[in-house]
């Protein structure tokens, strides 16, 4: 067995993190943004000193190729680079970093491989910049239609398509990842559970299926000091009322059901004016369909009317819960075994890459703690420490998955 070194990955993770410091020790690297192209051209860079061929398609999708000895489809690891706006410093790019750890290690110890290995680098993985998230592995698994993508414009009315073509990084559709082995992708937590656990590796059997519906309550505007209370038809206390209902309904569904009301839009939004309009979101996750389907009946079941306003619940959009690879998983956790650390089978409640890869290529993901589960904001933490325990394990399963796809052996696509 191979340990990555530990002090290398931590230079790397710290010298990644000046694209786009910001003032309180985060990061905003938005996607084809100066910062994020600075990053691309400085992992070029490290993989090129390594030997690897670059290849970028037409999503700016980067990929990073270690030749083995066989012309064989690659073994695949990665995650993105870019992150949301004053983000931490691990989430996304520590999937890069500790595949780029791995094949420094492997160059370290002068082993070659049968098997040849790719790093990929994803594109708008984080939807921060451009919406929707994880567009650009989307678009090459057939989850979204390239040329609307293209047109999908940032606050600053900039199309991702302009972006494209100003960052330098547009390549040719034919260097897109089509066939490989399998994918491997290494993330921070972006939870609490590993760390209430006191666990060290988090085996990802899948991601949580989900829903997200906005709610929308249209009521009546008139002057805040002068309408009786029995007059009014106040979508703002129907919202307040829905959502409280919605709280306790959907409590007693499943306890590992999560739901979030996390969007409000109040019109016209003036303290001396009734509301005439409330909007508002709820999303709403879980691994089991059923479960799904029974949140889905709450809402639709929702009453029409309610103190004088209309309640219109209309579904936005919504995933089956993906499963991954069931041998890739169970590498994963002998390889934990291996070194001597914990693991837990777990799925994961954010989106990644990972699953809509999952549907082209056998996958699995390999989570490291995050203290204290934040993420998304410029407090996210995780120990160094953790970060090798998870380049470990990375390593020591990709090395032998390629020792027994040189033989023969094969991964099941779910």
């Amino acid at each position: 067995m191979y340990k990555c070194n530990s002090r290398r990955l931590q230079d790397s993770i710290e010298q990644f993190s000046q694209f786009g410091a910001t003032i309180n020790g985060g990061v905003t690297r938005l996607s084809l943004s100066n910062e994020d192209v600075l990053a691309r051209d400085y992992f070029c860079k490290c993989c090129e000193e390594l030997g690897m061929e670059i290849k970028v398609d037409d999503m700016a999708n980067i990929y990073a190729l270690l030749p083995g000895k066989k012309e064989v489809p690659p073994i695949v690891m990665g995650s993105h680079l870019d992150s949301v706006e004053k983000g931490g410093k691990f989430d996304g790019v520590l999937g890069v970093l500790t595949a780029l750890e791995a094949i420094r290690t492997l160059k370290d110890n002068d082993v070659e491989l049968d098997v040849p290995l790719m790093i990929v680098n994803f594109t708008n993985e984080e939807g921060a910049r451009f919406d929707p998230a994880m567009m650009s592995s989307g678009v090459i698994a057939s989850k979204f239609d390239k040329d609307k993508m293209l047109q999908s414009a940032d606050k600053n009315g900039m199309s991702f398509q302009e972006a494209l073509k100003a960052s330098g990084y547009e390549g040719d559709p034919q260097h897109r990842l089509i066939e490989a082995l399998a994918y491997i992708e290494l993330h921070i937590e972006q939870g609490p559970v590993l760390e209430a656990k006191q666990i060290e590796i988090g085996v990802v059997q899948g991601v949580l299926g989900m829903v997200c519906y906005e709610i929308t309550i249209t009521g009546e505007s008139n002057h805040a000091g002068t309408t009786p209370m029995s007059m009014r038809k106040d979508p703002m206390i129907v919202a307040a009322k829905t959502m409280l209902s919605l709280h306790e309904q959907l409590g007693e569904i499943d306890e590992q059901l999560v739901f979030t009301f996390g969007r409000m839009n109040v019109f016209p939004n003036i303290h001396t004016v009734i509301p005439n309009k409330v909007t508002f979101t709820m999303d709403s996750r879980h691994q089991k369909p059923d479960v799904m389907q029974r949140v889905e009946e709450i809402l639709n079941a929702l009453p029409t009317e309610d103190m004088g306003c209309r309640i219109q619940p209309a579904k936005l959009w919504g995933r089956d819960t993906v499963m991954f690879d069931t041998q890739i998983c169970d590498e994963i956790e002998m390889s934990c075994h291996r070194f001597g650390y914990s693991a837990y089978r777990m799925f994961s409640g954010a989106g990644h890459d990972a699953q809509y890869i999952a549907s082209m290529i056998p996958s699995a993901m390999i989570f490291v703690p995050s203290i204290h589960g934040k993420s998304h904001c410029e407090e996210e933490e995780t120990s160094f420490e953790d970060c090798a325990k998870g380049a470990d394990v990375l390593l020591e399963t990709v090395l032998t998955m390629q020792t027994k796809f040189s033989i023969g052996a094969s991964y099941t696509l779910n």
